[in-house]
């Protein structure tokens, strides 16, 4: 498309920028931002002030050391930085609506039919590096016809190409052969030879439209994005500059170095289609009212509820979601903000079972000299796929009462997460161990689902308390004792059952059995009590008699 217009906007200093931004004591010193490559921690960030010391992205952060005693390191947080790339992305939003990220560190911007809004291209390119000076960001900026071709100019715009072979470079050739070095047409090797510098007035970022070839020529051949192994073997052959490598022809390259490469250049001179595809805009649902008269009642807002909540839920169920966490925001007249919010133990998009919940919070809303404005919003959002009951009648319903009854207590959890909070709700579900603290798992009710099926039943009877394991005084053999000494008291035995040998598991190392396997004994006392004994055979520990439990 030759009226195409895309701008690419690479920040080169992200990581580094973002963590200065949060602590600006850090601005006038050397930064690192380091991550784990390899089994090496290498550099991915600079600062300003530790390119000024010479240190490169990639290089070791030992050898960064060396370089700079003074370096300050921080670990990477890749998340941190796509959050960060994410409000730039908004923020590009200005500029045009079509903005995408690139690469983890840069922005793509079709700015097709949109820059005569700022003045011209130049204009807008000015309002785009004073906007990033004032974010205290540095930003490097090419614009082109194509997109291979901006992300081209903002990356190696003014870069000479250079050879990777050792003596091809004019400083390092010896004095009496670098004065006819000017007068040299052509390299040994072949290929034209590369400008030595660019001065900082050359360089240009904005390539006319219809002129992008003239533009990537005497740009090196990495701006093609290319692969470094190619990029390597291709500067051996002496196609150094994107000239070099676009006269060349088509077939020959694409059976050396594959399709890969042709495919780049077809990309940055426009042959190949690259569009730009912005990331969706994250979904919103919320409602408001704006009311005549300031209110101040109950009944008031609940009535008010009552309009926006179906609203709210309709949006919800068009999109196939349910609402997780709700909130009712109160706007005073005073400009001053009242806000309660709700949790459910299910996401729902049905108004029936919100509404009771934001009628037992809505009492903790201040309303002082009237509310002017009410606001519904869905905080947090899940799927919700709808249940429906198929077959004869009688398998149909029992289903909808099995719905039915799951639906009471998901409301249940959600009155009482209401009171005390969703977390302070749990549930207890069997898990699969022998070890009998770990044949149970407590999980939050909200957030997990009930057990199906029966509770497995054990081999051995459990005792309904179980409690760390307190010592027992009495002799330290395998033989149950008649008479013992636990929490003060001598107890005589009745009766027992057992013994049921548990041993620990070996694949872990749990602190509290390493006294090896133990021993249970379902153990009646004459004074009524029926507690749960074991002998601990010893392990890394001394062996002996402990009480684990008790059945009443």
């Amino acid at each position: 498309m030759p009226d195409r217009r895309i701008l690419s906007l690479w920040f080169p200093r992200l990581g580094a920028e973002r963590l200065i931004r949060r602590q600006p004591m850090l601005a006038d010193q050397p930064v690192a931002i380091v991550e784990d490559q390899q089994n090496m921690q290498v550099i991915t960030a600079l600062s300003g002030g530790a390119q000024a010391q010479g240190l490169q992205v990639g290089q070791p952060v030992r050898d960064a050391h060396a370089m700079c005693p003074g370096l300050l390191t921080y670990a990477r947080s890749a998340p941190g930085e796509a959050r960060f790339l994410e409000a730039l992305q908004r923020w590009a939003g200005k500029f045009s609506p079509w903005v995408a990220p690139e690469d983890g560190d840069a922005l793509v911007v079709d700015l097709t039919g949109c820059a005569h809004l700022f003045g011209g291209e130049a204009e807008l390119m000015q309002v785009v590096q004073d906007d990033c000076t004032d974010l205290g960001l540095s930003v490097l900026m090419g614009l082109a016809d194509t997109r291979g071709a901006a992300w081209a100019l903002a990356r190696y715009a003014g870069r000479a190409a250079a050879s990777d072979r050792s003596g091809d470079a004019i400083d390092q050739e010896a004095r009496a052969t670098r004065s006819r070095a000017g007068k040299r047409r052509h390299w040994t090797k072949g290929g034209a030879a590369p400008p030595v510098v660019a001065r900082a007035g050359d360089v240009t970022r904005i390539a006319p439209p219809g002129q992008t070839y003239g533009a990537l020529s005497p740009l090196p051949i990495a701006a093609l994005r290319l692969e470094p192994e190619v990029a390597a073997q291709l500067g051996r052959l002496g196609l150094r500059r994107v000239g070099d490598l676009l006269g060349q022809p088509r077939a020959g390259l694409a059976r050396r170095f594959g399709r890969g490469l042709v495919m780049r250049m077809d990309q940055a001179m426009g042959s190949a289609p690259e569009p730009v595809s912005p990331a969706r805009s994250p979904e919103h649902f919320a409602v408001r009212m704006t009311l005549p008269d300031p209110i101040g009642l109950v009944e008031d807002v609940m009535a008010a509820v009552d309009r926006l909540l179906p609203r709210l839920c309709k949006t919800l169920k068009d999109k196939g979601k349910g609402a997780r966490r709700v909130m009712l925001q109160a706007y005073r007249s005073d400009h001053a903000v009242e806000a309660v919010e709700v949790g459910l133990a299910r996401p729902s998009h049905d108004p029936q079972r919100i509404r009771p919940l934001l009628e037992m919070k809505v009492d903790e809303i201040d309303a002082g000299f009237g509310i002017d404005m009410l606001r519904l919003v869905a905080v947090q959002v899940e799927p919700v796929h709808d249940a429906m009951a198929v077959g004869h009648l009688q398998a149909g319903a029992a289903v909808q009462a099995r719905l039915n009854n799951a639906n009471a207590l998901d409301d249940l959890i959600g009155r009482l997460g209401a009171r005390v909070g969703l977390d302070a709700i749990r549930r207890i579900q069997p898990a699969d161990s022998n070890i009998p603290e770990k044949s149970q798992k407590v999980l939050a009710a909200a957030w997990s689902k009930p057990h199906e099926g029966p509770w497995p039943k054990p081999s051995n009877p459990r005792p309904l308390l179980l409690w760390h394991p307190e010592p027992v005084h009495a002799p330290a053999t395998p033989r149950l004792p008649k008479t013992f000494r636990w929490r003060g008291r001598d107890l005589v035995r009745q009766r027992a059952l057992g013994p049921e040998r548990i041993a620990p598991e070996w694949w872990l190392d749990d602190p509290n059995w390493r006294s090896g396997t133990r021993d249970y004994w379902v153990t009646d006392t004459e004074d009524g009590q029926r507690l749960w004994l074991f002998y601990a055979h010893g392990g890394a520990m001394s062996p002996g008699w402990f009480c684990h439990g008790s059945f009443a």
